[in-house]
């Protein structure tokens, strides 16, 4: 299936927005993207919000009609996520599983959180800068546990199967011998980006070690499950966004005119806005 993207608004502006299309026009990217690009062989289709280097908070957005990717909000304004010495933005290609969700209703046996009632997100490590809104097809390899304020936020490790080397990687065990310091890196990462905003150093369950690729898929089959019971309307939604152009039997469904007309009445896409020279500082945090 092939997927191109459609900009609207000016980018670093609270309007912006980046549609996902197929041939038939707009879709949704959390609910019309199969999880599955091949189930066969565990292949997953993978939604591209945060290209490596970048650091705009940009995400799938999960209450707007369609659930285009917008980037975060704070205070009133677009929000970037610190340089935090060494890091310059995201480490990784950043972004999510399609058909997923983490119900923040269902307290995590392994992590003692309940969910953080977004799509399950993922961090691919391939040689590639990826584009906002490329869908990638990848390979699971493990996943970290991290806790973001007191919910469970998965943080599935991934690599393009286009990859040079992506036939080499197969479990963490991989990461360390083919990316030395990586995991480590983004433990670090994960746990300091959000002190310079003034929020304590997130935390990790069982003690930042990643967990095997065996591990995640079956956590990937839980989220699936609870994304089917939210398209489906046997859980409440409670204000996200089930439309979708696809889902056999959803009562969420609509045409594919229906969705070029409901992005067609979002504001054009224009110029870039210009970004505060503070985006590219440098923070130096000290961990306890």
């Amino acid at each position: 299936m092939a997927y191109s993207v459609i900009e609207r608004g000016a980018l670093n502006s609270i309007d912006y927005r980046v549609y996902i299309k197929d041939q038939n026009g707009p879709i949704s990217p959390l609910h019309d993207i199969p999880l599955f690009a091949d189930a066969n062989k565990k292949i997953y289709n993978m939604v591209v919000e945060v290209p490596r280097w970048t650091n705009a908070k940009m995400e799938i957005t999960m209450k707007e009609t369609l659930n285009p990717i917008k980037q975060d909000v704070k205070k009133g304004k677009p929000r970037f996520v610190a340089n935090c010495f060494p890091h310059h933005g995201y480490i990784w290609n950043y972004g999510a599983l399609p058909q997923t969700w983490e119900n923040p209703e269902h307290l995590d046996d392994g992590t003692g959180c309940k969910g953080d009632n977004d799509p399950i997100d993922v961090v691919e490590i391939g040689y590639r800068i990826a584009k906002r809104g490329e869908i990638l097809q990848v390979k699971i390899l493990g996943t970290l546990a991290l806790i973001d304020e007191g919910e469970t936020d998965w943080k599935l490790i991934a690599i393009d199967v286009n990859d040079p080397i992506a036939d080499q990687l197969n479990d963490v065990t991989d990461i360390e011998k083919h990316f030395p310091g990586l995991l480590k890196a983004s433990v670090e990462w994960f746990k300091i980006y959000k002190i310079p905003d003034g929020k304590p150093e997130n935390q990790f369950a069982f003690n930042g070690d990643a967990k095997p690729a065996a591990f995640a898929q079956n956590i990937i089959d839980e989220v699936h499950k609870f994304w089917k019971l939210l398209v489906n309307k046997e859980v409440d939604a409670k204000g996200i966004s089930c439309v979708n152009t696809t889902i056999e039997g959803s009562p969420f469904r609509i045409t594919n005119g229906d969705a070029t007309e409901i992005v067609n009445k979002t504001p054009p896409l224009a110029q870039p806005l210009p970004t505060d020279a503070l985006v590219g500082k440098w923070h130096y945090v000290h961990l306890k």
